[in-house]
């Protein structure tokens, strides 16, 4: 829960290399100005061009390099002990900032306690999977770095991405927002009968970063609008936006009326 402030809320956007969507917040969002600032843009690979989009948009950028900070400590970027000294930093680093809310825009990295920590429930992540498609073990079914696809490959019809809230466990924090469906094309059925999955692979990969082209820069408008206006809230694991309990609504329909989540593919 933000302070009930009217001043804008100060966003900070982290990031690994690019950042889909940074530059309609930059270059499209009416937000931005009105309801928040966009306060940083920090990243964790030197070649980002996510920091110089920013910095050509006179907004601070920050380089706090993951594979540099584990070499100076002779450790493994996947270390999830030293990764937690990592966040640590980053939460010191952030601290001039004054950041209200942490997004996520293909942050590649896990986040651990000392972030969590620190900003409780004011920490987005934008997922290119549709987390309303639950699996048999009740949890979503398409997580990680590869969803769209193993969406694909499983044979949805579609693919759609999602933001959500970041917790301990990757991918499956209260879901706030999913873009709308982006149809797989038909040919794909050709080439799982012929079983290639280079081209499943190929095709993937084309329908992703169309989705995240697209998508993701409206998907994060809207959700840093709701936060700007102290519509989050948070209840028993369960997002809450302005009233409509998510994820039922994270499947409502134009009209407002929610959609009932749908399971797997084949389940």
């Amino acid at each position: 829960m933000l302070t009930g402030s009217r001043t804008p809320l100060r966003v900070v956007l982290l990031t690994t290399g690019r950042a889909p969507g940074l530059a309609h917040l930059l270059e499209q969002d009416p937000n931005r100005g009105r309801l928040y600032q966009l306060a940083a843009v920090v990243a964790t690979d030197p070649a980002s061009d996510a920091l110089v989009r920013a910095k050509a948009g006179r907004i601070p950028v920050v380089l706090h390099d993951l594979r540099a900070f584990c070499a100076g400590r002779v450790g493994r970027v996947g270390d999830l002990a030293l990764r937690r000294e990592f966040d640590t930093e980053t939460v010191r680093l952030l601290e001039p900032y004054r950041p209200d809310l942490v997004v996520l825009c293909a942050y590649l990295h896990v986040l651990t306690a000392p972030m969590l920590d620190r900003f409780p429930d004011r920490i987005v992540n934008i997922h290119d999977a549709d987390l309303a498609i639950i699996g048999d073990d009740g949890r979503p079914r398409y997580r990680g770095l590869r969803s769209t696809r193993d969406a694909v490959l499983a044979g949805e019809p579609e693919t759609r991405s999602t933001v959500h809230l970041v917790t301990a466990e990757v991918d499956v924090g209260p879901a706030l927002l999913r873009s709308e469906p982006f149809p797989v094309h038909p040919m794909v059925e050709d080439a799982r009968r012929w079983g290639a999955t280079d081209m499943l692979k190929a095709y993937a990969f084309a329908q992703r970063e169309w989705m995240m082209r697209a998508a993701w820069g409206p998907l994060l408008s809207r959700t840093i609008a709701w936060y700007a206006r102290d519509q989050v809230r948070v209840f028993g694991g369960l997002a809450v936006v302005g009233g409509i309990v998510r994820p039922d609504g994270i499947n409502a329909a134009p009209d407002g009326r929610p959609r009932p989540a749908r399971r797997a593919a084949g389940h």
